[in-house]
């Protein structure tokens, strides 16, 4: 799991265990399958429920209308957590629903410190510390060397037992961890290194685009091929998903990504591509290297790269015609 979402989950068992007499179920789902997420709430939660959801935003209010609706109607309390870039219409649709929704500043707050700063509890000051290493890592200010520990451990294990060390320990590991941190860096170096050297680079509009292919940490990869000259980097993985990143030169990845079936930030976003019907296709992806997935991110980069060579051109004529 991703250390935003594992921390959420420490954040959520300290509620819970000030207050045990409620249950507590976390399910760490993925964009592609939010839908189905809310729709299975829908139909087996309890009433009464308090209902949180985290870290994700919906590209359209018909896809998830009717399950979050039907949440709202049972539910005690419903509230939303996230500092994606949300389309204004969906983001107004999910608040006329009834929903608390929390929208924070995806240049300043990760979704903990949106959860943070909105749940009505008084978290131990180790969390405000948790919450700001979490940052660290999710906004790629890569300021504070405890949030790479933090974020290979939250990958690595279990949420049971990131929940517990984590709880306790708050972001400075104990020696136990750190050991077996560094055991299992030996091949995630080796991955990025694998991933850095097969990639390949093209040129989109204004920009360098390096494309590679691997089971990887999408992060360090994208800082390597960004030292080779990329402007924006694109890690398409085995399971058909792909992390999209940019940086100075590319603030557009959210752009990208919503035309392949996904979405994020400027600077970084995610996406899957609807191009998997069978398992044959899956074949082909492995053995071609992300063949497809590739050419498919690539089409939408230069989509988007006419779109804002459009928008440029039409400035200019604006500011032409002010002049005369």
């Amino acid at each position: 799991m991703t250390l935003r979402t594992m921390t959420l989950r420490t954040m959520m068992t300290r509620m819970k265990n000030r207050n045990p007499s409620r249950r507590l179920r976390c399910w760490p789902r993925g964009p592609h399958s939010l839908s189905e997420s809310l729709e299975y709430v829908a139909e087996y939660a309890a009433e009464g429920v308090d209902v949180f959801v985290c870290d994700i935003a919906p590209d359209e209010y018909s896809e998830i209308a009717e399950p979050l609706e039907t949440i709202r109607a049972l539910s005690d309390r419903l509230s939303w957590y996230d500092h994606h870039q949300w389309p204004e219409a969906v983001a107004e649709s999910v608040g006329e629903a009834g929903v608390d929704l929390v929208v924070g500043d995806s240049d300043e707050e990760c979704s903990t410190d949106v959860a943070l700063r909105s749940l009505d509890y008084a978290f131990d000051e180790r969390f405000t510390e948790l919450a700001a290493v979490t940052r660290d890592h999710d906004l790629w200010l890569n300021e504070d060397p405890r949030s790479k520990d933090l974020a290979d451990y939250a990958y690595w294990t279990g949420a049971e037992e990131y929940a517990a060390v984590v709880g306790a320990y708050g972001a400075d590991l104990p020696g136990v961890v750190d050991d077996y941190i560094a055991h299992r860096r030996v091949e995630k170096e080796q991955l990025i290194e694998l991933a850095v050297e097969r990639a390949a680079y093209k040129q989109i509009g204004p920009w360098t685009v390096g494309v590679t292919y691997g089971r990887c940490s999408q992060n360090e990869v994208a800082d390597g091929l960004q030292a080779e000259g990329a402007d924006a980097a694109v890690i398409v993985k085995p399971s058909g998903s792909a992390s999209i990143r940019g940086g100075e030169g590319f603030e557009s990845a959210h752009l990208v990504a919503r035309q392949v079936e996904g979405g994020g930030h400027p600077k970084a976003a995610g996406c899957k591509p609807d191009i998997y019907d069978d398992m044959m296709d899956y074949a082909y992806h492995w053995t071609t290297e992300g063949e497809t997935t590739k050419r498919v991110i690539l089409a939408a980069f230069r989509r988007v790269a006419e779109d804002v060579a459009a928008d440029a051109d039409s400035e200019q004529d604006t500011a032409e015609t002010d002049t005369e």
